[in-house]
């Protein structure tokens, strides 16, 4: 998980990673431009937190409860997930996302978490 945490840091794209438990323990910089506060003010939150802090909704505005996220789904799942979906951050600012996640193993088939890649999908 330390060298996912470089690889996110690394990347341009928003990145959020989790451990086995759904525990947040990391996002990088582009991904609190999203999420509206830097990963040193928020630090590690349990799955029951960050899939509900963001309040996640369908495009009809229904509430998404946390087995309906791509990440949550990962790591229920350990297999890649992929969605687009409402969430308002924590600067109250509400963003169209898509989400593609992924499970993190290392060896031999040693399961580690999930990381996701993000995007901004507004395009107003």
């Amino acid at each position: 998980m330390i060298l996912g945490r470089q690889f996110a840091d690394s990347l341009s794209m928003p990145v959020f990673l989790v451990d086995t438990e759904g525990t947040l323990i990391f996002y990088n910089e582009p991904a609190e431009a999203i999420l509206g506060l830097r990963f040193g003010e928020t630090g590690s939150m349990k799955v029951d937190e960050w899939a509900t802090v963001f309040l996640p909704t369908d495009v009809e505005g229904n509430p998404l409860p946390p087995e309906g996220l791509p990440l949550v789904q990962t790591l229920t799942n350990r297999k890649p997930a992929h969605g687009s979906f409402y969430i308002k951050n924590l600067k109250g600012e509400k963003h169209f996302i898509t989400v593609t996640s992924f499970p993190v193993e290392g060896r031999p088939d040693r399961f580690l978490g999930a990381m996701a890649l993000f995007w901004n999908s507004n395009f107003s």
